[in-house]
């Protein structure tokens, strides 16, 4: 079923496409009622029957998904030598119906650190439809995200260890949204220096202090990055007014935060007391 593997793939990637199945069968027509497809904006993946009318039906899968659509629709196409797509004719003389479902990939969180904020960040979002990437450069620490497999909702967590997280931070589908909290300054400082070489990020979040955020600033500052590029970064993290120090208190914070950011990708991330 290569459309089933192309969406498990295109999930993988944080693609969006559309599902597209012929819902009825008139007549003559390449496939029967069932046959699916998939679409992305470059791809395309098994066949409803080829020619004209697969070429009709892409363009306006491609079309919904340039167009940023995100309610399904059902289309007829006649198969006469009387109807002309922009395609030319195919004159099977039967008529298909058409139902074309837009798939939104899952929102990618990339968590780096799996530390205790780290964990019961991963905790606080598993009950949203998002894709939790927990990365970390001991695999000690990725060991621990084990235990979150018993967790049910609708998040897929992953752990992952990168002895050189940045190369997984460049790596990440556009619109990911990276929170920074891993055990060492110093990897915290490449990982946001990877970020914000990166144009596309939905959102850039850094765990600690004022104090550290001073220092940081200068250090990326001295790395090339202007002070537009730097303000992409929000530091502390969380939201604003929520104090506490406690893992699972930073965690919730941070995780609301998270919920608008997914929910409102363009809205600037808010700042909060995020401490580390």
């Amino acid at each position: 079923m290569e459309w089933l593997d192309a969406l498990r793939r295109l999930d993988d990637e944080g693609a969006a496409c559309v599902l597209v199945t012929l819902t009825a069968v008139r007549g003559h027509a390449p496939r029967a009622a069932g046959a699916k497809m998939v679409v992305s904006r470059d791809g395309a993946w098994d066949t409803v029957g080829g020619g004209n009318l697969e070429a009709t039906l892409t363009d306006r899968a491609r079309r919904m998904l340039e167009d940023g659509e995100s309610e399904p629709c059902s289309v007829t196409i006649p198969l006469n030598e009387h109807a002309r797509t922009r395609y030319g004719r195919q004159c099977c003389g039967g008529e298909v119906a058409a139902f074309l479902e837009p798939l939104r990939a899952m929102p990618v969180v990339a968590v780096f650190g799996a530390g205790h904020v780290g964990l019961e960040l991963a905790r606080a979002l598993h009950r949203l439809p998002v894709a939790v990437e927990l990365v970390d450069s001991r695999a000690a620490a990725v060991d621990a995200v084990r235990a979150l497999d018993a967790l049910e909702g609708p998040a897929r967590i992953r752990g992952h260890h990168a002895p050189a997280p940045e190369g997984f931070l460049r790596d990440l589908p556009a619109g990911s949204h990276v929170r920074i909290m891993t055990h060492d300054h110093a990897e915290d400082l490449v990982l946001c220096d990877a970020a914000l070489r990166r144009e596309d990020l939905g959102s850039i979040g850094l765990i600690g202090s004022s104090a550290k955020w001073v220092r940081f600033r200068k250090m990326l500052r001295e790395q090339g990055h202007d002070d537009a590029a730097i303000a992409r970064i929000a530091c502390p993290i969380g939201l604003p007014g929520v104090t506490g120090k406690a893992p699972a208190v930073i965690a919730l914070s941070v995780a609301a935060e998270l919920a608008e950011a997914v929910r409102a990708p363009r809205r600037e991330a808010s700042r909060g007391p995020g401490a580390g």
